[in-house]
């Protein structure tokens, strides 16, 4: 009897899997049917577009009169090819739910991952999120730059062997960094010059749009953003590492690294909301 119900839960995501990849395969397609399609539009509007210039170019010759007769032809031209302008494309990934995933993860589950004893109060990050600067509360009183800073913190143990599960609640931010990293800095400065062996998720809000990515990797993630929970899994010993979106039970993206050697540590920033 226990052989027949794990075969029949090997039957069932088996049969899951193969739904969940054929779908991907499905939004795929249609991503790049839009994708091309957008593209057609795109070059027919650069040709109104230089075509529109060489009559604007035309015009600035004109003589007054002759100006003022065509002026009305000519703004009812310009607004028809900014009512053409191509709407950009929105390539967005359903996120399925894994069965079993959560219950699976909770296993290896890491209570109180962060250390409250290890939190830098204010850090200001680069643009390119390669340079790192970390203000404590025995600096004296921020400046007003500060005030607008995000809150970071490190991870109460590092891990260098095993599986390790934990989650963080980005609720209430629509900034934030999360993920694993080894802890550089030293004891002498709150400088860092760069984050060494870090797989990070990151979310960033910018003109109202909202995306994830990876801070060292190009690579922006066309799923929906996680509104709740995120969870962090370090599988050291066969180097993964993988973040899912808690309340939906479905995989945001894993880290295949070569290799990892060093101790690793969570970390979190949470921008303001």
């Amino acid at each position: 009897m226990i052989r027949y119900q794990y075969q029949k839960l090997r039957q069932f995501l088996l049969e899951e899997e193969q739904r969940h990849l054929e779908t991907m395969d499905r939004e795929a397609e249609e991503i790049v049917r839009q994708l091309r399609h957008s593209e057609v539009r795109i070059a027919q509007h650069i040709k109104q577009t230089k075509d529109m210039y060489r009559e604007l170019w035309e015009m600035c010759h004109m003589p007054d009169v002759k100006l003022l007769q065509d002026l009305e032809n000519i703004l009812e031209w310009t607004e028809l090819v900014q009512m053409e302008k191509p709407q950009p494309v929105n390539p967005e990934l359903t996120s399925w739910h894994i069965t079993g995933v959560l219950e699976m993860l909770n296993k290896f589950r890491v209570d109180d991952p962060l250390s409250k004893e290890r939190a830098s109060h204010y850090m200001s990050l680069s643009e390119d999120a390669r340079n790192v600067i970390f203000g404590d509360d025995h600096d004296g009183a921020p400046g007003e730059s500060q005030r607008a800073e995000n809150f970071a913190a490190w991870g109460a143990q590092a891990f260098s062997s095993g599986r390790h599960y934990w989650e963080v609640d980005v609720t209430h931010s629509s900034n934030w960094i999360l993920g694993v990293c080894k802890d550089s800095r030293t004891a002498n400065t709150n400088h860092v010059p760069a984050f060494e062996e870090a797989f990070f998720l990151f979310s960033s809000k910018r003109n109202n749009l909202y995306s994830l990515s990876n801070i060292f990797l190009p690579l922006t993630h066309y799923v929906q953003r996680p509104l709740g929970r995120v969870g962090v899994f370090l599988d050291y010993d066969n180097t993964v590492v993988s973040f899912y979106d808690v309340s939906k039970g479905s995989l945001i993206y894993s880290f295949f690294p070569s290799s990892l050697s060093s101790l690793l540590t969570p970390f979190v920033c949470i921008g303001s909301p």
